[in-house]
């Protein structure tokens, strides 16, 4: 899932002026937002449990709490609500790696807060990787090339970091230790019917840290 962040521009190329301040949202607008959210949230739920065939734009607006209808105020249709939540959330994790990258001292302690922030995620949303192994192939073609695009950035994030620490080790070796470290992280959806994330945190983030072969550290 790791394209390349563009340079900053010199200074000499920056804008004369800085950009106006952005209008502070209204509170029509905040709950506009927080209805966007509910749904989604709402939608996660369903389709982890009933598969996204298995749930109707009704189902939909009853769990978030609007009618049938009023779901179109936000989204054109089911299928657009399931791009918003595997599109979302692919980008969010390659944004937020790249933040936890650039932010490191060095390369093993960039993994370790890779794994830091992919378990929180994970454990947060066990609904939404659920969702995205079993319906991935409902999205439309578009949307299903957005989100491949998007993991392939973030697994390419993880594996240039691995060759930092292990550069004895050809990159496909790499990939797969990458790949498995995935596979563990977002087992949640099944750790977590049994132990809670207090017990299931330190156990993932441990096998998480063996397999990319890098030591637990601070």
């Amino acid at each position: 899932m790791a394209t390349a962040v563009p340079p900053a521009l010199p200074p000499a190329a920056q804008p004369a002026h800085s950009p106006s301040p952005a209008t502070p949202p209204t509170p029509r607008s905040r709950a506009k937002a927080d209805r966007r959210q509910a749904l989604l949230e709402a939608a996660a739920a369903l389709f982890a449990r009933s598969g996204f065939n298995g749930v109707s734009i009704e189902d939909l607006g009853a769990a978030a709490g609007v009618s049938g209808p009023a779901v179109y105020r936000h989204f054109s249709g089911k299928q657009a609500v399931l791009a918003a939540l595997l599109v979302g959330a692919s980008a969010d994790l390659v944004e937020g790696g790249r933040t936890v990258v650039a932010t490191a001292t060095d390369a093993a302690a960039a993994l370790r807060s890779l794994v830091r922030f992919h378990l929180a995620f994970a454990l947060a949303n066990p609904d939404v990787i659920r969702v995205q192994d079993r319906d991935l192939d409902s999205l439309a073609e578009a949307e299903r090339h957005e989100v491949r695009a998007l993991q392939r950035s973030y697994v390419e994030l993880w594996v240039r970091l691995l060759g930092e620490v292990h550069p004895e080790v050809d990159a496909k070796l790499l990939r797969i230790r990458a790949q498995a470290t995935f596979g563990l992280l977002n087992s949640t959806p099944h750790s977590m019917q049994a132990s809670s994330a207090r017990t299931v945190r330190p156990v993932l983030e441990e096998m998480a840290l063996a397999a990319l072969g890098v030591p637990a550290g601070q």
